[in-house]
């Protein structure tokens, strides 16, 4: 045999963005489950030719748009992540020494990949299902045993917003209080030294509810009976710890409650407010492993009495038992959210910081009581070593005790400004409070050869030599003050010391929770599409987790050429012209939107306007975003096809013409459909002098084919956790920008330490800036991997998918509501109240049956009770969408065995779902129907079978034995929860 010998021609070498591109990589065909093939087949099923003609029959001509989105070209994953690379590097490398509540920290590696970077903990829904969440609850009742051990306190809820927004409610919740019963107490105290962005945030949601703001020096307070609340910082803005038990004695004395913001690492040393007699307890837990990031997402913690828990905002985890009388937890009282209540709501809370709640609660149980002690202790001690230092050179250090920030008098600005130009050329980040104050923090990276530059800034600055000889090395508190009580005893918090034990713990919890690694989530209203890897990457990079959001401008270009693109991609996606990105969810986006509204009105001396019209059909939040707003809420009604009574909107119109503020309109409608009359709605306002709001939770079926602007709203918020492919989060985070019309652009938020917003801005609304700025990132990474075409073609597979379901299930559920053609938008309502009568079932026990076949429940009882809302998104392969439809026919025709007399009305596979692997491998089953026909109803269910790791969980025992910190390990043995147990 004779050997050829081949030369290989010469190639140019390509990059990996240029093979990718070269290979077609298009992310399109990552993000949208349907093949072309399935495409045509389900609109075979759905009765059109083409995409096009069912958008015709979906979509009112009047309001679709006749132009592609003006969007860049889309670019491959790769491609995506090479840019976004660069634009990271232009963020500069600065160390941050800035405090005010963000600090650097370290996630624990273990955390990091188990938790954060994990789509079994990032894409799970809120756990109203709690059956299928159980992990993340059991995660949350770590976080909330955590908040009330180090704060002192009696109850703790499972995260709120921003420490901001915590401290807003706190004052919301104790006027409340105050004026429960009798009384007009209006004033509301704020200590000077509390962090600057809660003072603006806290004065923005007093204004509108007529409360009555005073900041002064705490030895100026005054209180007398018109106060009904303080706010207090402890260590305090400057880093000064004093004691606080006068205050809150004084306050008490004429009957105001007491607010206390503080620092949970701080509190691992000194006397938790708590034992100071404090009210309510606030605070940001960030500095337990969650990057900064620019400003978030982070979980703030809000603690209270006892007493206060049916008036605490937010979410609360409690411990129930199953129907097998085994443990299990859920959200108490009745799921605790407030804008449940509608007009009647005492807040607009309507998510948390869940994933970022559990990453700080893990951050405990990582490091442990004596560990986070020991972390305390060394960020004290590096403090007390680098304000001796520079004592000896001649700077005044003002604060007498202190825990990791120290406050030092430069004598004049000159030498302030010489501090700020060496600092600078060192890449460090000073807080600069005055002209000749300066602020320092450490933190939990600091290290000496931190302490060692910050010193040689100043002995360069001011001339002197370092004396090093005689440091002080041990923590100065005062003795008063310093913490004597136990915390974080719970085995829970001591059993998982190694990385195996931790990783392994993690593990678990994951496993008993279902997100969107395991199936489809089908919630209506709740958009739970792909939450793509390349999308999330760059979340933890340090390039953009490790920047302190209150740097200069200068320093975060990377951030602002994403938040630039972002706006331009927004603002071409609704047709409005400007843009916030500080609301940090939906319902701030709301509240944030209606507020300036208000200031329109106002600037233009209509200050009557304060009527918001809402339909009936609207989800909570809408009215209690409005009475938040200091507005009346008018409820408009809605007619028998579920669209808005556009008779019943013109008379309410003319009759609160000359105080009409706004309308606030879900589009398409809360029902999932898109209303024919939405343009002579928006005229019928507009002619009476009011504007429009849009709540765009439903803008998965309008992008690139309507708009907010072609519709005639003048704002709109933007759900980005749901049309924009930020994940859930097991309840949180989400971020909610607005988008505005012209007219309504000066208005916009702004913010005391960082210019945001307008000429005649609004106040804050979030802590941060630009809100969460950090998942940004993936709403940036989803429409830029997209494009204009992709987006649009994203909004017609949502649609079609929708269209596809209610053709496969509308012979066995009646379909609620629909355009006169039958068509429905991107979601559905399906009827199930003719089951109570037929079959004694209800559409929880078809949310729960659908558990044993492996799915997560659609949205249930809203906006309708006794229905499910189902929204399939564009994500979902047709396979998925089949298995879900298959799944509910099945249930079907269980139910129909019941209506039959074929199967027992109490004791049936419905009545008992969910089935969980120790009742059906127990010796004994009692039940009429078999094991079988329990675990495995269908063949597919074999192959990847989920088995729900509790039974139906008894609320009402939740309720009546209110627990919510971790049960005892005895608990876990005896069925029954002693007195001595409850908390």
């Amino acid at each position: 045999m004779t050997c050829r010998r081949f030369t290989m021609p010469m190639r140019t070498r390509r990059s990996l963005p240029e093979v990718m591109a070269l290979a077609g990589d298009v992310f399109k065909s990552r993000h949208i489950g349907p093949r072309a093939e399935d495409v045509t087949d389900m609109l075979g099923a759905v009765g059109v030719p083409s995409l096009a003609a069912l958008i015709d029959e979906v979509i009112p001509s009047e309001i679709r748009l006749r132009h592609e989105l003006s969007l860049p070209p889309a670019k491959t994953e790769a491609q995506f992540l090479a840019e976004i690379r660069e634009i990271a590097s232009k963020n500069a490398k600065y160390q941050s020494f800035i405090g005010l509540g963000y600090y650097n920290t370290i996630t624990p590696s273990v955390i990091l990949r188990n938790i954060l970077e994990n789509p079994g903990w990032y894409s799970p829904y809120t756990p109203y299902q709690a059956e299928v969440a159980q992990g993340r609850l059991e995660a949350l009742l770590v976080f909330q045993t955590m908040v009330e051990d180090l704060t002192g306190m009696e109850i703790a809820n499972a995260s709120l917003l921003d420490e901001a927004t915590a401290a807003a409610e706190a004052m919301a919740m104790m006027h409340r209080i105050r004026n429960r019963h009798a009384g007009s107490a209006n004033r509301f105290l704020i200590s000077a030294t509390c962090w600057p962005q809660t003072i603006e945030v806290v004065r923005g949601r007093a204004e509108p509810l007529n409360l009555e703001v005073l900041v002064a020096p705490e030895d100026e307070l005054t209180f007398d009976d018109r106060t009904f609340g303080l706010l207090l910082q402890y260590p305090d803005a400057s880093g000064t710890i004093r004691a606080l038990d006068d205050l809150i004695h004084r306050a008490h004395k004429v009957g105001a409650m007491v607010s206390v913001a503080t620092d949970l690492l701080a509190l691992t040393l000194l006397k938790p407010p708590g034992e100071l007699n404090a009210d309510v307890v606030i605070g940001n837990s960030q500095r337990f492993g969650v990057p900064m990031g620019y400003g978030g997402p982070h979980a703030a913690f809000f603690a209270t009495r006892s007493e206060f828990v049916r008036q605490m905002p937010g979410r609360l985890i409690g411990v129930s038992r199953d129907a097998h009388g085994s443990i299990a937890y859920r959200m108490t009282l009745q799921t605790r959210e407030q804008h449940i209540r509608r007009e009647r709501a005492t807040s607009n809370i309507c998510t948390a910081q869940a994933l970022l709640a559990n990453i700080a609660g893990m951050f405990a149980v990582y490091h442990g009581p004596d560990g986070l002690r020991e972390m305390a202790m060394r960020v004290n001690k590096l403090a007390v070593g680098l304000s001796q230092r520079l004592e000896r050179l001649g700077i005044r250090q003002l604060n007498r005790f202190f825990f990791d920030t120290l406050r030092l008098d430069v004598g004049s600005p000159e030498l302030s400004q010489a501090i700020l130009r060496a600092a600078d050329e060192a890449r460090m980040n000073f807080r600069y409070a005055t002209e000749t104050e300066i602020g320092i923090s450490l933190d939990e990276t600091s290290t000496p050869t931190d302490v060692d530059a910050i010193v040689r800034i100043f002995t360069e600055t001011v001339d002197q030599r370092d004396h090093r000889t005689h440091v002080e090395t041990e923590a100065v508190l005062p003795e008063e003050l310093r913490r004597t009580s136990d915390f974080l005893s719970h085995p829970v918090f001591s059993e998982h010391r190694s990385e195996i034990q931790m990783m392994r713990y993690l593990k678990q919890l994951e496993r008993k929770d279902l997100g969107l690694d395991t199936a489809m989530i089908p919630l209506g209203s709740c958009t739970m599409k792909l939450n793509a890897a390349t999308e999330m990457l760059p979340v933890t990079w340090p390039e953009f987790g490790s920047i302190h959001p209150f740097v200069p401008l200068e320093q975060t270009k990377g951030f602002q050429a994403i938040f630039g693109a972002l706006e331009r991609a927004l603002r071409a996606i609704t047709g409005l012209a400007a843009i916030s990105l500080q609301p940090n969810s939906g319902a701030q986006g709301e509240f944030a939107g209606l507020l300036v509204i208000r200031a329109y009105h106002r600037l233009r001396g209509d200050e009557r306007r304060d009527i918001v019209l809402i339909p009936a059909s609207a989800h909570g939040t809408n009215p209690a975003s409005g009475i938040m707003a200091g507005m009346r809420v008018v409820i408009v009604a809605c007619d028998a096809d579920g669209n808005v009574d556009v008779r019943d909107l013109a008379n309410k119109v003319t009759e609160h013409s000359d105080r009409l503020g706004a309308l606030m309109i879900t589009y398409p409608s809360t029902h999932g459909v898109f209303e024919e009359a939405i343009v002579e709605i928006c005229e019928i306002v507009h002619r009476h002098g009011g504007q429009v709001y849009m709540d765009g939770a439903n803008m998965n079926a309008q992008v690139g084919l309507t708009s907010a602007a072609a519709i005639g709203a003048d704002v709109c918020h933007i759900n980005l956790h749901k049309t924009f492919a930020i994940p859930h989060g097991g309840g949180g985070p989400g971020m909610g920008p607005i988008a505005v019309a012209a007219h309504l652009a000066p208005y916009l938020p702004g913010h005391p330490l960082v210019p945001t917003g307008g000429e005649a801005a609004i106040r804050s609304v979030s802590a941060a800036p630009f809100g969460s700025a950090s998942i940004l990132l993936i709403s940036h990474g989803y429409i830029t991997m997209l494009g204009g075409e992709g987006l649009t073609e994203a909004t017609r597979i949502a649609i079609l998918a929708a269209n596809y379901v209610k053709f496969r299930l509308q012979q066995h559920f009646d379909v609620l509501y629909t355009r006169p053609n039958g068509r429905v938008a991107h979601e559905l309502i399906f009827d199930l109240r003719p089951f109570k009568g037929t079959a004694n079932v209800t559409e929880q026990d078809v949310a729960k049956r659908l558990m044993d076949y492996g799915f997560h429940a659609p949205t249930v009882s809203f906006p309708v009770p006794g229905t499910l809302m189902v929204e399939p998104t564009e994500s979902e392969p047709l396979a998925e969408l089949d298995r879900f439809c298959d799944a509910m026919i099945s249930i079907r025709q269980e139910i129909q065995s019941i209506a039959d007399g074929v199967a027992d009305r109490n004791d049936n596979v419905l009545k008992n779902a969910p089935h969980t692997a120790e009742t059906v491998a127990a010796t004994h089953w009692q039940h009429p129907y078999s094991r079988e026909a329990a675990a495995y109803p269908l063949q597919f269910v074999r192959t990847n079978k989920y088995w729900p790791p509790v039974g139906r969980i008894d609320d009402a025992h939740g309720d009546r034995n209110l627990f919510c910190a971790c049960p005892p390990a005895a608990a876990y043995e005896d069925p029954v929860t002693t007195d001595s147990t409850r908390r």
